[in-house]
């Protein structure tokens, strides 16, 4: 599968400062897991500067969420505060057969959150302090509250993640992901499944970004319902990454 810069659409270009993304805003629930509901199109409390990302039933929005200085910081906290998984919870079912996650994986959320994926079922750890400010600064920015966070952390280009999508049935279909993005810069690449592998029948282009130190990537339905994701290697990159998907889990018989 060739992911070069030939077979790729590039999504690089400048962000438009006049634009301020708007979306949906939920109240929340003071009731765990309880269902959110909508209100009124409002604007962000603390509107970014947006970059529009679309294809066909792609849909997302990228920003710098925190400024070089502050990215840093939460770096280096992160790498004080977090907890990763290791042994049997640092493994993936893929096919029946079980592999060792090719990069550093731990799970945060609200009190009695469990999310299966790859034939493994992770329980939330109480979230860090640091983890609790960037979920509150992503939800004054997206106006989306989000329960749950996974974190990668990878330790360099030859860490990487599989194509695959985020569509398991404890997540909310109506909800973002929010993909927040600290330490070295990486290529994230996107492939509709109708373009996938020996039995592809559709030419769809894939869509390549560049996550950078403190950006924000919003992947909006219907994204992770046609399109997959991935990190691939990449040799050339030698610094560190760590990777925090939020998402909002719907507890048994609240969708």
């Amino acid at each position: 599968m060739n992911l070069g810069n030939d077979s790729v659409k590039k999504t690089k270009g400048p962000i438009n400062n006049n634009s301020t993304k708007k979306l949906k805003v939920e109240k929340d629930e003071k009731e765990e897991g309880a269902d959110t509901e909508e209100t009124d199109l409002a604007e962000f409390a603390n509107p970014v500067p947006w970059r529009k990302v679309e294809s066909e039933a792609l849909d997302c929005d990228y920003a710098l969420l925190f400024p070089k200085e502050e990215a840093d910081i939460l770096f280096r906290k992160l790498e004080q505060e977090v907890v990763y998984a290791t042994g049997e919870e640092a493994q993936v079912q893929v096919f029946g057969k079980v592999y060792n996650i090719p990069r550093k994986q731990a799970t945060y959320g609200n009190a009695g959150l469990a999310y299966t994926y790859s034939g493994v079922k992770r329980f939330a750890c109480p979230w860090t302090p640091t983890l609790e400010h960037i979920r509150e600064t992503v939800t004054k920015t997206t106006g989306q509250t989000f329960n749950f966070v996974l974190v990668n952390r990878y330790k360099d280009g030859l860490d990487h993640m599989g194509e695959h999508r985020d569509d398991e049935k404890e997540l909310d279909p109506l909800c973002p992901i929010a993909s927040v993005s600290l330490g070295a810069a990486r290529d994230f690449i996107f492939r509709h499944r109708d373009s996938r592998g020996k039995h592809s029948h559709r030419n769809i282009e894939p869509v390549k970004l560049e996550l950078s130190h403190g950006s924000l990537l919003l992947m909006n339905p219907p994204t992770n319902t046609f399109w997959y994701h991935s990190l691939p290697i990449r040799k050339k990159v030698t610094m560190p990454r760590i990777n925090l998907t939020f998402r909002r889990i719907v507890m048994s018989g609240k969708k």
